[in-house]
């Protein structure tokens, strides 16, 4: 569910704080929510009828009333004191998709922990209840549509139980275990439509090999690093005591470089996109590809950390670093 902001305290200063941080009395705000307003009044209602009219039986009611919103004020104190947050590093989304915050909740006391949630401007969140002794990761979902790092900033831990008259509430602004500020990295939106990708270049010696089933075989050659084993010649290898790997001609040496100068759009953004696009279908295809950007080049290479090193390059790159 969505929200509204919470106080964030404008006169104090922003600080920055590595986790584990554990909530006290001091870092706790309490205050009175819009049902506890109506509650209050509809109390002071009940106590001057039962001083105009001298009702003994609602003198009983409106005190034993009072009472009771005094006791479920401290258990809604009660409810966040004595946690400990830390931030956890956050799986980075494309710009316009949701992503998700976590913020690892332990509970060391003996108590459950009711409804507690995260509250941010833009964040969309749920309640969680914390067992005792336990840990519980606090989700805040956030729809961001730049690219880009994306530091969470300020934002609120609250509870409103037992029933819902106080709301109580810290704010903080944490990092993660890397020493990052609290956030999540937004790569580009890959282009909706997915142009071919560009020609590969010529034959390049040290350009990593495909190899597809049913080739002709064309000969040996001696073994290199990162030959899948499946195409050594092990006979061949046992009487020369030697590695050798089968040759076909259909393997391709040929080799993709993505440019920064091969989209068709000229827009920053857009060519971006076209990139992360023509670098998501290079990966599916299993193909190896180099990545150039102005300022920065990026070598052959395949697999996830290859594609997660130049989605990150297209995320952190700079606008004012563009040039046609």
């Amino acid at each position: 569910m969505k929200l509204r902001a919470l106080p964030y305290l404008p006169w104090r200063p922003p600080r920055l704080e590595r986790g584990p941080v554990q909530l006290n009395a001091r870092r706790l705000y309490i205050l009175p929510t819009r049902s506890g307003l109506v509650f209050a009044l509809l109390l002071l209602g009940l106590l001057i009828g039962a001083i105009n009219y001298g009702l003994s039986l609602a003198y009983l009611f409106t005190f034993w009333f009072a009472g009771t919103a005094v006791v479920a004020m401290l258990h809604t104190q009660r409810n966040l004191s004595g946690l400990r947050l830390a931030a956890k590093t956050a799986v980075p989304v494309f710009a316009g998709e949701s992503a998700r915050l976590l913020l690892e909740t332990e509970n060391p006391s003996g108590l459950k922990r009711f409804r507690v949630g995260l509250t941010h401007p833009d964040g969309v969140n749920e309640e969680y209840d914390i067992p005792a002794g336990g840990k519980t990761d606090l989700v805040l979902n956030l729809t961001v549509a730049q690219r880009g790092w994306h530091a969470l900033g300020r934002f609120g831990i609250y509870s409103t139980y037992p029933l819902g008259l106080f709301r109580c509430w810290s704010v903080l602004e944490l990092s993660d275990a890397n020493a990052m500020p609290f956030g999540v990295l937004i790569y580009p939106k890959p282009a909706r439509d997915a142009l071919p990708l560009p020609a590969s270049t010529g034959a390049d010696p040290d350009a990593p090999t495909r190899l597809i089933d049913g080739d002709d075989f064309t000969g040996l050659r001696a073994y290199q690093a990162g030959d899948t084993p499946r195409r050594i010649a092990w006979k061949s290898a046992a009487r020369s005591q030697h590695l050798l790997t089968k040759q076909f001609s259909g393997q391709q040496g040929s080799t993709l470089h993505l440019n920064w100068s091969q989209t068709p759009e000229k827009d920053t953004e857009a060519r971006l996109s076209r990139l992360t696009r023509w670098v998501l279908d290079a990966h599916a295809a299993n193909l190896p590809f180099a990545l150039t950007l102005p300022g920065r080049n990026i070598g052959m290479g395949v697999g996830e950390a290859h594609l997660r090193t130049c989605l990150e390059a297209l995320a952190r790159f700079g606008k004012s670093d563009a040039t046609n």
